[in-house]
């Protein structure tokens, strides 16, 4: 069934007055446009038909998709334009959030959630032969992500469009997304996420608002007559940074915000020189180089070219965005005084970090304020958020690589470097060996910019995004920077938007919670705290046990479509979703599967399970990409083995992305968070499995700590070394000892030793399982093996005693309030934003 022909099929019913009614409403400027389902209707009729221009005989389900969304913008667009001039005219200081990334996931649904159009939208497409749910998953989840990051930005949009804080996102408009992935022969294959070959309706093209980003060139420097030095960046490869507007609704409080993505092109579309004497593929190559930059989310930096590229992507954001604000502000005012009070910068991990010196560049050199001056306003406007406790993962750029590149904003680093290194000499820690683990530009034969100490030096605040992370920073990666600067160090702990999962994924549960806690939950979660009485009511816990067995049949629905494989709602659904990295241990899940297949076939007993991984491995990471391939091959032999086959189920999921967490997450009886305790800085999926009323077994770890002081140690099944005991093991760590003296231990290596599950790729599956008993494993796996076989089986007996289990998983919901994005954009704006909420005109 086409839907799109659907639709035009029911034209006829649309009589023409009522669409001459429409168009004149418009043309009379009367934008509080009807929402009734015959309004709608009416809209989407004539989007199809007019502004589409489709016909009934080459219909196609996109333009369908495309008809509808219109029409929902439509009523966003009035909304967005008095946001913006309320903006403009009442607020006193604004937010610009910068980030690599943001995972939106799909904008129809959430526009129609937050706009409360659901039931009007739902009837016209009824009338029209379609039904919501049909056009819902006509949409592509926007590829401007990959994984916790950018979904943690999402939220952060919706909360502060809800909160009406005048917050505006900064971000790039990936043409091609990260990648989608699909399973061939259990290993990971990576092909292009071409998420805008239809176009994106949500998106508005500001070319007018261009901007020039410079590359390479030189630094020429001038002596005026009074003897001042004046930097002059020459002969540089310029790129034309154009904007595209994305629109984010607020929850039903009339405020649109706006998510601002730079697109990269050239100045000039090609050289008609060149074209003209033949030289067809030279006469766009500067146009081709220009639009690279774009071009590809996180393109794999294992490779010189590869590293200039993120560079370039990196700077290319900064440079736009901060072009952009400083272009808002000049249209207003004569100078900078007042700037740094009206703004904030807020840089999403390090990857902003470049806004530092690119500041500084705008404000001295195109300006013509002095040093002083523009640092003083630059460390009063930027604040840096951590994401990641592994030093790995703290990004450090060759500096002869950032000198080539960008030349006059490397001269700016030297020199805030310098001034910084006096600082601390003046401050006491001005040994030799301070100055070399502080100082920006490190002190190797080949010296490399520390991107997270530019970003700490430049900033007022620097949080962590859990209580364990922040303190992590401050006693361990930043404790240089903390005895320094203790006052602008500070914890922010993350969150998810409930609006997004569990308002919209969940609508079962939702109802239910309307129906005992009240509606205001949706905007005040704390009133789901209403739940804790009900929890031992067994008529409660039945309808909550229906909706998550309705929630599981649209999962194993999902799985089935994707892999093949027939799960049971029956069974325990156990879920581990997540970007792959070995500190992450998807390969202890995986081991406990081992473990628990080879259990059976030795005759013990466990309640039927349903093991679901997924997530994606960075196309250069060779461990993760193996791991995977591991996963596979286990469940290839426990899926089809028939004396197992009804007791335990183990599948990975490819080409996880945010439509399918929505149907994961509410499904998920048992949410595994197993990170290596002081790696994980917080984790997201945590929450969204927690606020859906899954119980979390998982180590202290992140956000796992709060998670645990929220519902208390019986409703979370707790496992594994702690952060100081992770480092007193790690000086005398034998695994073989500990393989040797737990039988189930020696029992799933052994099994892997046999060539149990090696496939063709006895290789591969053996240098992971190796490196998982090394006594060099960074990650302790078979450390914290036998306390995570431990805590399985004591969950075991829980998921057996119905009552207790469902009772634990409704106090999870009930308790889940701390861990709304709400809260968290309240933290960051009491502490680091101080904005005051967008007032619209009566």
């Amino acid at each position: 069934m086409n839907p799109a022909t659907d639709i035009v099929n029911h034209v006829d019913k649309i009589a023409a007055l009522e669409l001459t009614s429409q168009r004149s409403a418009w043309a009379n400027h009367d934008y509080d446009l009807d929402s009734d389902s015959e309004s709608l209707r009416c809209s989407i009729v004539q989007h199809f038909l007019q502004t589409l221009g489709r016909d009934i005989d080459h219909a196609s389900a996109h333009f369908l998709y495309k008809a509808v969304a219109l029409s929902v913008r439509d009523h966003l667009m009035e909304r967005w334009r008095i946001t913006r001039l309320a903006v403009e005219s009442g607020t006193k200081r604004h937010t610009c959030y910068l980030s690599m990334e943001y995972l939106m996931g799909r904008a129809f649904r959430n526009a129609v959630h937050n706009l409360s159009m659901t039931d009007e939208l739902r009837a016209a497409l009824e009338d029209l032969g379609v039904t919501l749910e049909q056009v819902e998953q006509l949409e592509t989840d926007a590829g401007l992500g990959n994984g916790g990051l950018g979904r943690l930005a999402a939220c952060f949009l919706d909360s502060c469009a809800s909160l009406a804080l005048p917050v505006t996102g900064y971000g790039l408009r990936y043409r091609y997304g990260m990648f989608r992935q699909t399973i061939d022969h259990g290993f990971q294959v990576e092909r292009p996420d071409n998420w805008l070959s239809e176009g994106h309706v949500w998106e508005l093209e500001r070319p007018e608002l261009s901007c020039r980003v410079r590359f390479g060139g030189r630094v020429e420097l001038t002596t005026d007559a009074d003897g001042e030095v004046t930097h002059r960046w020459i002969d540089t490869d310029d790129v034309r940074a154009v904007p595209f507007d994305v629109p984010i609704p607020g929850y039903q409080n009339g405020i649109v915000n706006t998510l601002r993505l730079w697109s990269s092109t050239a100045t000039d579309e090609f050289n008609l020189k060149e074209f003209n004497a033949g030289g067809y593929t030279e006469a766009v190559a500067t146009k081709n180089a220009a639009e690279n930059i774009t071009m590809v989310l996180y393109p794999n930096d294992s490779s010189e070219n590869g590293k200039v590229l993120r560079l370039r992507q990196q700077y290319f954001l900064v440079s736009a965005s901060l072009q952009d604000t400083l272009r808002i502000w000049a249209h207003k005012h004569e100078d900078f005084d007042g700037f740094a009070d009206a703004h904030c910068f807020q840089l999403n991990d390090t990857h902003p970090s470049l806004a530092v010196p690119e500041l500084m560049r705008l404000l001295v050199d195109v300006h013509q304020l002095s040093w002083d001056e523009a640092w003083s306003i630059t460390t009063r406007v930027m604040a840096y958020t951590n994401h990641t406790l592994l030093p790995e993962a703290l990004e450090c750029w060759s500096l002869n690589m950032i000198g080539a590149l960008l030349p006059r904003p490397t001269e700016i680093i030297q020199e805030i470097n310098r001034r910084f290194l006096e600082e601390v000499s003046a401050s006491g820690l001005g040994d030799s060996e301070h100055q070399a683990q502080m100082s920006i530009v490190s002190f190797d034969a080949v010296p490399v910019v520390r991107m997270a100490h530019l970003a700490i030096v430049g900033s007022f605040s620097i949080n962590g995004v859990a209580a364990l992370h922040s303190r992590l920073l401050q006693t361990g990666l930043f404790r240089n920077f903390s005895e320094l600067w203790p006052a602008r160090f500070n914890n922010k702990t993350n969150g998810v938007t409930q609006r997004r999962w569990l308002a919209y994924c969940n609508p079962g549960l939702a109802g239910l919670l309307t129906e005992s806690a009240g509606q205001d939950w949706v905007m005040q979660l704390d009133q789901l705290e209403r739940l804790v009485p009900l929890a031992d009511s067994p008529e409660f816990q039945r309808r909550w046990q229906l909706i998550k067995q309705h929630n599981k049949e649209a999962l194993a629905s999902l799985v089935s479509q994707r892999t093949g494989v027939s799960v049971s709602t029956d069974m325990l659904f156990d879920v581990q979703v997540k970007r792959m990295h070995e500190y992450k241990r998807q390969l202890l899940c995986v081991l406990h599967v081992v473990h628990l297949y080879l259990d059976l076939l030795d005759g013990g007993e466990h309640p039927p399970r349903f093991v679901l991984i997924a997530g994606k491995a960075a196309p250069g990471y060779q461990m993760a990409k193996a791991i995977i391939k591991l996963i596979n091959n286990v469940a290839e032999i426990i899926n089809n083995d028939s004396r197992t086959s009804e007791s335990l189920k183990l599948v990975f999921l490819p080409d996880y992305n945010v439509s399918a967490m929505e149907l994961i997450c509410p499904a998920a009886d048992l949410s595994e968070q197993v990170s290596t305790a002081g790696k994980e800085a917080s984790g997201t999926g945590n929450m969204k499995f927690m606020m859906n009323g899954a119980v979390t077994i998982g180590t202290l770890d992140g956000a796992n700590v709060e998670i645990l002081e929220a519902v208390g140690e019986e409703n979370f099944f707790l496992f594994g070394l702690t952060v100081n005991q992770v480092e007193e093991a790690r000086r005398a760590y034998a695994p073989s000892s500990i393989i040797a003296e737990d039988k189930r231990l020696a029992r799933v290596f052994a099994a892997f030793d046999a060539g149990m599950f090696d496939g063709t790729e006895s290789d591969l599956i053996r240098n992971v399982i190796d490196a998982a008993r090394s006594a060099h494993d960074p990650w302790l796996t078979v450390a914290d093996l036998p306390a995570y076989l431990d805590a399985q089986g004591e969950l075991e007996t829980a998921w057996q005693d119905k009552p207790r289990w469902t009772r634990m998983s409704i106090l999870n919901t009930a308790h889940s309030a701390r861990f709304s994005t709400d809260r968290t954009m309240r933290d960051y704006n009491q502490d680091i934003w101080h904005l005051q909420p967008i007032v619209l005109p009566e």
